[in-house]
């Protein structure tokens, strides 16, 4: 079989199989750190999301202080006043397997920060061109309840005034010409109580399949090189067959037989 393994076919099928064991491996280590990730977003969320809420001046010093990775979802409360005409709508966001808008409206704390309260989503209206119906936000001071999110990336797009491709804050506060807070906050409750949009879904902390995909990809490491040399060793006995064993044998002398003798 080693004889085989030496021949330049052969060396470059060995190639190939350590190469495709180190993609399987790189692969799965790509899965695990998504595995990885997803375990701790969701041991965050299972730490914040049901926590007793606590002011927000606790979680975020003021408007320049950003969110970290472990008080994201943490639950806070503000008391101030709502901005209605400087309401937001933020397009294609699923709920519940419809997509519609998410309302985005400023509230104004006593400190003349602002904190950009997600209040909901509303279903689409029957065109591209017309804006759904809201619940307009109640007037006057009103405390909010609520989980604290950070600033979602810029998609980039250029739509019609009071309009957003994604709950980007720098554009927030582009567009209301305020210094919001750079994290936003997803409404559960509002003091005293008012109609508003559907309340968001809680967020997703299942895991996926990203372990079984990755132990699925480290059990093919070995398979690419197994397979060569089964196959090697496969042609090097179908060689020695074809040989008749490691050295041929010399022919067997003719036997003479009664009936040859006799034409002597």
């Amino acid at each position: 079989m080693f004889s085989v393994l030496r021949r330049p076919r052969w060396l470059l099928y060995l190639v190939l199989a350590v190469v495709f064991g180190i993609v399987a491996t790189l692969l799965g280590l790509w899965q695990w750190t998504r595995h990885e990730e997803k375990v701790e977003r969701r041991e965050v969320v299972e730490a914040n999301y049901f926590g007793d809420p606590v002011p927000l001046e606790d979680v975020l010093a003021g408007p320049e202080d950003t969110l970290g990775t472990e008080r994201q979802w943490t639950r806070v409360s503000a008391t101030g006043t709502y901005a209605p005409q400087d309401q937001l709508l933020v397009r294609n966001r699923p709920h519940q397997g419809v997509f519609g808008y998410e309302v985005l409206v400023p509230l104004h704390l006593p400190d003349g920060s602002v904190l950009t309260v997600d209040r909901g989503w509303v279903r689409n209206a029957e065109d591209a061109a017309t804006l759904p119906d809201v619940p307009p936000a109640p007037e006057g001071e009103i405390t909010v309840t609520g989980w604290l999110r950070p600033s979602e990336r810029d998609l980039g797009r250029d739509l019609p005034e009071g309009q957003l491709a994604s709950i980007d804050l720098p554009r927030v506060a582009s567009a209301i010409g305020a210094d919001v807070h750079r994290a936003f906050l997803v409404l559960e409750t509002e003091d005293p109580a008012a109609e508003r949009p559907a309340a968001l879904e809680p967020p997703d902390t299942g895991l996926g399949s990203h372990f079984a995909y990755a132990i699925q990809w480290w059990l093919t490491v070995p398979v690419g090189l197994i397979l060569v040399l089964v196959m090697a060793r496969q042609t090097a006995r179908d060689e020695d067959d074809a040989t008749g064993g490691k050295a041929a044998r010399p022919p067997r002398p003719k036997k003479t037989r009664i009936w040859d003798e006799e034409d002597y």
